[in-house]
Order: C-alpha cells, then structure tokens, then sequence
C-alpha cells in the first residue's frame, strides 16, 4: 500500500481486486470439492464490509470516505455459507452450475477492478506531466 492522498483511490482498488482473487480462490475451491461428502461452500463477502466502512457519514465526500479509510481493518475473510443447509444426500451444499456462473461473475469483476487500478496510474501519469 502507497501512503499518500494521491494513492488512495487505487490502494482501495488494490484491496478489492485482493479480496476479488481471494474470493476467486474460495469459489475454485468450492469447485474442486464439489463430490466431497459433507462439504460446506464457502464464500467471501467483502463488498459488504466495503459499502460498511464507505458509507459512515452521508454527509462527507467519496473523496474524503476514500481517504479516512482504514484499509488494513478490511479483510477478505471467508466463511461458511448455508452450513445448515444441503439440498443432497452426502450433506455436500455446493451447486456447480451456481458456483461456475458466480465464479465468472468475479473473474469480470477483478478484470474491471485491474481496469480501473490501470485508469488511475494512468490519471497519475497524466497528473505528473507524463505522457
């Protein structure tokens, strides 16, 4: 992470497409133990905590919510989704169709968000006088 105000609409950035690769991990794992008896999907509800820390004051700027943000209190922290519930027999709750369409949906997501970090270096580079 880059300590500076210029920096931190892309450290936020760099935090989600983290989180957005951790999830991606998460959902393949969830693929990959998809004939597991007994195994329970997990998942990554980082945008959640995102939107929380955002979303303190209404009356304040994205500008300066980006900046009062505390980054190193956000994590991708996985958990267990549905632990009670399975629709099979082996008490397996990963639905493959469901983890694929999910998985595609966060691999366009951190492509948007790599997007968007290289928008920004480039805004930086413009700033500076680069060309």
């Amino acid at each position: 992470m880059i300590n500076s105000n210029a920096f931190d609409y892309i450290n936020v950035l760099d935090s989600t497409a983290d989180a957005s690769w951790t999830r991606n991990e998460v959902l393949a794992n969830n693929l990959a133990n998809v004939n597991t008896p007994n195994y329970k999907r997990q998942d990554v509800a980082f945008e959640r905590e995102l939107e929380r820390a955002l979303g303190n004051s209404r009356y304040k700027t994205m500008d300066s919510k980006v900046s009062d943000l505390k980054l190193k209190r956000l994590k991708a922290r996985p958990y267990t989704d549905y632990s009670n519930f399975s629709y099979r027999m082996d008490g397996n709750n990963v639905d493959i169709d469901t983890e694929n369409v999910t998985l595609a949906a966060n691999q366009i997501k951190y492509q948007g968000l790599m997007t968007g970090i290289q928008a920004e270096f480039k805004n930086l580079k413009s700033a500076m006088g680069g060309s």
